[in-house]
């Protein structure tokens, strides 16, 4: 049993750490790491996995549909009561293009998006999400929160298993081959400046 604890500003460098020791054991190798990824990381993989279009999220339409779309930008990360805290700026608009004029509803508020992460087939995402818009209320913000958290149940999801896989079975020597056997994130908990995983994996070196 290999056990250590990590902490490191970038998930895919933190996990590589113990992969260079493992190498070290004889196979078959099996660890339980525990990484804690700081939120300055997490929002930079947020960005990266998430906010990937110019900064922002399309939930609706994209940056080419004038009349009809919604988005998140700007996101920052908190924490509290075991919870995830984002924080982003929404613009969104339902209108018909009549004439050249966009026709219809739209608005734009800050909005906090709470959820708890869970890690599920492969994928490290958030349930029990809740939107508040801070205060703000109408028919249209209504339809917007409701929207916002179906998308982003479905939708904020991190390859887990498969970047692990690929780091971990990634080799610098053609004299050895790497093999992840088994990998799962046992427990997940959040704190005031990090996600902390508990990872348990099966590693052979052949």
């Amino acid at each position: 049993m290999y056990s250590k604890r990590l902490v490191s500003g970038s998930l895919l460098h933190t996990i590589a750490i113990p992969i260079c020791a493992a190498l070290w054991l004889a196979a078959p190798a099996r660890a339980e790491v525990e990484l804690s990824v700081h939120f300055t990381a997490l929002k930079r993989m947020l960005a990266d996995a998430v906010f990937t279009q110019d900064g922002r999220r399309y939930v609706r339409g994209t940056k080419d549909n004038r009349c009809n779309f919604a988005y998140l930008e700007n996101p920052g990360l908190e924490a509290g009561n075991g919870r995830l805290h984002v924080k982003a700026r929404f613009t969104g608009r339902t209108a018909w293009d009549v004439f050249g004029k966009c026709v219809g509803l739209g608005d734009a508020f800050d909005v906090r998006i709470t959820g708890t992460p869970q890690y599920r087939d492969g994928f490290i995402g958030l349930r029990d999400v809740t939107v508040d818009p801070g205060g703000r209320d109408s028919f249209y913000i209504r339809r917007v929160s409701a929207a916002l958290k179906r998308s982003l149940e479905r939708d904020i999801r991190y390859p887990a298993a498969e970047e692990a896989r690929r780091v971990f079975e990634a080799s610098s020597s053609p004299a050895y081959r790497r093999q992840l056997g088994r990998f799962n994130v046992t427990a997940i908990r959040v704190t005031p400046d990090a996600l902390v995983l508990t990872l348990d994996f099966a590693l052979s070196v052949r």
